[in-house]
């Protein structure tokens, strides 16, 4: 009996394949890009080059889940949400760790030190990135309550918005800009001197206007939260 049920089992599976734990894989990706997310800020804290380095490798370790994640997407008989809206959601996760990657390349390339107005902003993406982990991890039980998530997700956006101009605004300072002009004329600081300085402040700046961008992703990341808990609750 126990042979023919498991016959039958096998024919089953071939016509009609077992569905594929997406909430679990996507679990995954959003576990990932949590962690990272807490690197990230330790490297705003610290600077260190041995951090630096994990953040990349984490960044490797979800393109890894994300084309696993595509691999079995693409191959699925069926999927327990809407088909397109699991691929958005496997590449905007994905998109979150991508972007920590490439501010430390940013800072590397631009010799830049990370500053109190990159922490604030590493301190909001990851709270973003904390959301958007406690919503997916809601969509298979309780997805209605993944909501307010979402909008969390979509919140820290907006902080960071806010933390992006506010660096802004004392990078360009205008009485800060005169001291150093000042400064710099006192101490008998040549023309290429204050060159560099100018340089170094539109250095910070791209750095800056990348973690905004990194927002703006997250915020994607959050509007494909949304469109999930709309169409299943």
């Amino acid at each position: 009996m126990s042979s023919g049920n498991s016959a039958v089992s096998r024919i089953v599976d071939r016509v009609f394949p077992r569905m594929p734990d997406f909430y679990g894989l996507l679990n995954e990706q959003r576990d990932l890009a949590s962690r990272a997310m807490d690197v990230y800020v330790e490297l705003m804290q610290t600077g260190d080059a041995t951090t630096a380095r994990r953040v990349r490798e984490m960044e490797k370790e979800g393109d890894v889940l994300k084309e696993r994640n595509l691999d079995v997407l693409n191959k699925a008989f069926a999927t327990p949400m809407d088909r397109e809206d699991i691929y958005r959601a496997i590449t905007t996760i994905d998109h979150v760790i991508n972007y920590a990657k490439t501010t430390v390349r940013e800072l590397e390339a631009l010799g830049n030190e990370p500053d109190q107005h990159m922490l604030a902003l590493a301190e909001v993406l990851r709270d973003g990135a904390n959301a958007l982990r406690d919503g997916y991890a809601k969509l298979s039980s309780e997805p209605s309550s993944a909501e307010a998530d979402a909008q969390a997700v979509r919140k820290a956006e907006r902080t960071a918005e806010k933390a992006y101009r506010k660096a802004l605004t004392e990078l360009f300072r205008e009485e800060t800009l005169a001291e150093q002009s000042v400064s710099e004329q006192q101490n008998g600081e040549t023309l290429q001197h204050a060159m560099a300085s100018v340089i170094r402040i539109f250095k910070r700046r791209e750095v800056y206007r990348h973690m905004s961008n990194a927002a703006d992703r997250l915020a994607r990341a959050g509007e494909v939260l949304h469109d999930i808990v709309v169409k299943i609750s």
